[in-house]
């Protein structure tokens, strides 16, 4: 084998070995245990839709990503995913049969985004607190 053979092999090599890693990073790697996480930000439903209605760019810059816990009432369950006051969907990673619609929980989650079109806070990784 020549030297232009083996630099090829060797080249094709890393960059397999290359996307192996970023793929298991991608799958696997990012995801965060919000159960021990510290709790960022405590607020209510309320105050945290109005923070993002009147201001989007600042919320983002401070929410976002972030560990919060939020405290509002249910207004709608469907499996794996509650809506608190209409404005708030939170993703849960496992159903949780506690929460009933109507009932004031304390959730927490990660903000992953606000949709400003339809006033919509998203979070997933959620889980009830108990109090």
């Amino acid at each position: 084998m020549n030297k232009r053979s083996r630099l090829i092999i060797l080249i094709v090599f890393v960059i397999g070995l290359a996307v192996v890693f970023l793929y298991a990073y991608v799958m696997y790697g990012g995801s965060r245990n919000l159960e021990t996480e510290k709790t960022n930000f405590t607020v209510t439903s309320a105050s945290i839709t109005a923070e993002f209605s009147s201001d989007i760019e600042a919320s983002n810059k401070k929410y976002l990503e972030q560990a919060v816990a939020i405290n509002g009432k249910i207004t709608a369950v469907n499996g794996k995913e509650i809506i608190m006051d209409d404005h708030i969907i939170c993703s849960f990673k496992n159903q949780d049969i506690s929460i009933k619609k109507g009932k004031t929980v304390t959730i927490k989650g990660r903000i992953i985004g606000y949709d400003d079109l339809m006033e919509e806070l998203k979070l997933d990784q959620c889980f009830a607190i108990k109090n």
